[in-house]
């Protein structure tokens, strides 16, 4: 670097390091929530604006060899330490951090195995040792820390419940601590980043990683997100949100071009995002597969450049999902990294980026911006602070995999039978491998869990196919947990494979618990909501022989019920994980309170949703298809509100063994404005109850939407006052032509209740009209 280079360098710096108090007021801002980050968003964009324009100029620094020694060890500003780390770099410094390889030997034609001594994982990428910029090393992540293929050795993780779980706890509290325990674990086995986050909305209820996700409502999905990824980023291991945006469905996912309206998806998907992308302030934004109005998600101007590093002011670095580059020109789009370099055609941000920089039709000053990003989110983090491999408490991290599983499931219904009373001396229990274990789902999420060995059963197919192809079955027995709650209860396991002999045993026991499992995978979707292999028709059979059934579900998604007149209850396990055996044992038999609420509507058929067929489904890879969301915004319990269409079971829908009384709603703030209202628990037991705040009349127009929830413990007869902010957003409409949240002068009605079929208390309030800048 020339003389005058480096004290102008210094004197732009300095600058930034003076900003380092407002920069951690802000992000403590951030973390507490829009409604106080607005009061500061004037001095954020300039600030911003500050941090672009050093940008700009280390980027035309000439990309000289580098000295030996780190840049201001001193500055503790990831900003302004990321600046000197990038001033340093050399040439191939720069083009090393914005490509990095799937870590693991996979058997495919022509996929380069990882360099000798690198651990088996999702993703590598060198770092720079004498700048201080650490190795990275990505693990899938959203339910645990994943073992891929169970490729390394004897590894274990504390395997979570399925993100539907998370979501149906209506617990951001939960969130953190699961996010936490993640980072912790991940931290603990050497790596640093971790792949979860997601966020993307269930749209639809087959689709098959929507077991992941958290749900079809942006208030509860970002809120949640946010949560999970500020408890990762506080054990210094950085967080991702994906898989950015409206990857919502897995059939043709690399190939489906969704036509959406700009208004739609910032109310709806986006909205999601950027919510979890404020509480979070997550390091990376994992970009995904699909097309957005026929141009690739990861090469996507107006997705990656004008909304999330321009409107939301985003500093961290998009990362691709793996195998989804197919240009250099995608970093000018907005794209920082290229991840999993092997499954593209080539590895396009290596030689062809250069060559590209080079001819100058990509400008140097965007390299030096993206490694910028890659390192500053490294230090923002701590992530520079090396992890130091140890032993993991796994008993203690346990206890937040029950506590998830425990507040996850959700009572549908309840006819007086649950909580199973002592006085019933025999029990049959039917299906599901009950015996072995509880069921997760399938794909890069999938934990090796701590407890035990799990049980696969293989579904057959090659390479990758076979990897994630098998039911894996978590060591954690519904039945062996039920004998050891109810010792004075004979408990017998029948496969009830036989429909004949089912009906017979059934027929012999005081009660019997049918166990239904639906196995759903990422890269495929299910052609309809029935359970598969005939389990619907042993529900009925057992159900006509004996007049006490329960069913649980673990499923990953909503399902049909046939036989729901003719069972007494009906309970929603979703993926349990580890813990999930004796979390549900211990539900039936009373020791816990169900307290779950369903993050997503189940409807009746498939002929209640928008698109009755999933498009495309049945058509070979690779084809080329549009998918219209014409129902915009209207996702789940909007779509059914909009269509006067009655649901099998709304959103927010859960029963517990107690009974809570929501009353005495008030609204304050003309500009801002919180919600006030008692709960009491009106019931005989201790228990969790959700209040849900619904706007269902904005200035003369009808429409449902969740405006804030909360969730709160309480004891038999005890109440409480609570208040909750509402985000104004929720409260607006996106105004394309004005580019900005628009709020309308008039009057605005929200609504009290247990879900978004079940509202109690009404209240208004008169609002003026409010623009909020995006």
């Amino acid at each position: 670097m020339l003389a005058s280079e480096n004290r102008t360098f210094k004197r732009w710096t300095k600058r930034i390091a003076l900003r380092r108090e407002f920069d951690e007021r802000a992000a403590n801002v951030l973390g507490n929530g829009r409604r106080h980050a607005g009061r500061t968003k004037k001095k954020s964009m300039k600030y911003i604006k500050s941090v672009s324009v050093l940008v700009c100029f280390a980027g035309l620094l000439s990309f000289a060899a580098a000295p030996a020694a780190t840049a201001f060890p001193d500055v503790k500003d990831p900003d302004a330490r990321a600046l000197a780390a990038i001033a340093q770099m050399t040439d191939a410094e720069r083009f090393q951090l914005l490509h990095g390889i799937m870590a693991i030997p996979l058997p495919l034609p022509g996929f380069r195995a990882p360099p000798p001594g690198i651990k088996v994982t999702a993703g590598y990428i060198k770092g720079i040792t004498r700048l201080g910029v650490p190795d990275i090393f990505e693990t899938d992540a959203s339910l645990g820390v994943v073992n891929p293929g169970q490729l390394r050795r004897g590894d274990v993780a504390t395997a979570m419940p399925a993100g539907l779980a998370l979501a149906a706890s209506f617990d951001p509290e939960l969130a953190f601590r699961g996010g936490a325990m993640m980072g912790s674990e991940a931290r603990a086995k050497g790596f640093n980043v971790l792949l979860g986050g997601g966020s993307n909305l269930a749209r639809d209820p087959r689709n098959g990683r929507n077991f992941e996700y958290l749900g079809e409502d942006p208030l509860l999905a970002g809120t949640l997100a946010g949560e999970e990824v500020r408890g990762t980023q506080s054990q210094r291991v950085v967080s991702t949100v994906k898989h950015f945006a409206l990857n919502d469905q897995e059939t043709l996912r690399h190939t489906v071009d969704v036509i959406i309206t700009e208004a739609a998806e910032r109310e709806s998907d986006l909205l999601a995002f950027e919510i979890a992308i404020e509480r979070g302030q997550p390091g990376s934004v994992m970009c995904s597969y699909n097309l957005l109005a026929g141009e690739y998600a990861c090469g996507n101007d107006a997705l990656l450049n004008r909304i999330l590093k321009g409107d939301w002011g985003y500093k961290g670095w998009v990362m691709s999902d793996w195998g989804a580059v197919y240009d250099a020109s995608f970093i000018s789009k907005g794209l920082d990294q290229e991840s999993g370099e092997q499954i593209d055609q080539q590895v396009y941000f290596d030689q062809p980026l250069q060559a590209q920089v080079q001819a100058g039709r990509i400008q140097k000053s965007r390299v030096s911006d993206a490694a910028r990003r890659i390192v500053r989110s490294l230090f923002a983090v701590g992530v520079d602070v090396p992890p130091v491999e140890s032993t993991i408490d796994y008993p203690r991290d346990a206890l937040v995999a029950h506590q998830a599983a425990a507040e996850g499931m959700v009572l549908l219904k309840n006819d007086g039978i649950l909580p199973i009373s002592g006085a019933s001396k025999r029990i049959g229990v039917f299906g599901g491998h009950a015996d072995i274990g509880v069921l997760s789902g399938g794909g890069s999420s999938q934990v090796t869990p701590f407890g035990g060995p799990p049980t696969f059963v293989p579904l057959g197919g090659q390479g990758l196919a076979a990897i994630f192809g098998r039911e894996l079955f978590m060591p954690s027995s519904p039945v062996d947990h039920l004998r050891s709650a109810m010792p004075g209860t004979t408990v017998n396991y029948y496969t009830g494979y036989d429909l004949g002999s089912a009906a017979a045993d059934a027929a012999g026991n005081d009660i019997v618990i049918v166990f239904a499992t639906q196995w759903q995978a990422e890269d495929a979707d299910h052609a309809s909501m029935n359970l598969p292999e005939g389990q619907d028709a042993l529900i009925a059979a057992v159900a006509k022989a004996n007049p006490n059934v329960i069913v649980v579900l673990e499923t990953g998604n909503p399902i049909k019920m046939p036989w729901l007149a003719d069972v007494k209850a009906v309970v929603e396990a979703w993926y349990p994980g580890q813990e999930g055996g004796a979390a549900i044992a211990e539900l039936l038999t009373g020791t816990i309170n169900p307290s779950g609420h369903l993050p997503i509507s189940f409807p009746m058929d498939e002929n209640q949703l928008p698109r009755p067929n999933i498009p495309g489904l049945g058509l070979p890879d690779g084809t080329s298809i549009k998918i219209d969301y014409f129902e915009g915004s209207d996702v789940g319990y909007r779509w059914y509100a909009a269509k006067h269409l009655q649901p099998l079971f709304a959103f927010g829908h859960g029963l517990s063994y107690t009974h809570f009384d929501f009353t005495q709603l008030r609204l304050t703030g003309a500009r801002n404005p919180e919600a006030t209202f008692t709960v009491k628990n009106a019931g005989p037991r201790e228990g969790a109850a959700v209040p849900q705040i619904y706007l269902i009349s904005a200035a003369g127009k009808s429409v449902q939407r969740l405006a804030a929830f909360s969730r709160i413990m309480l004891a038999a007869g005890a109440s409480q006052s609570i208040s909750v902010s509402i985000d104004p957003r929720l409260l607006a409409h996106w105004d394309t032509s004005r580019h900005r949240w628009q709020r309308e002068s008039g009057t605005y009605e929200f609504a009290l209740g247990a879900s978004a079929a079940d509202l109690g208390e009404r209240a208004s309030i008169d609002l003026s009209a409010q623009t909020i800048k995006p």
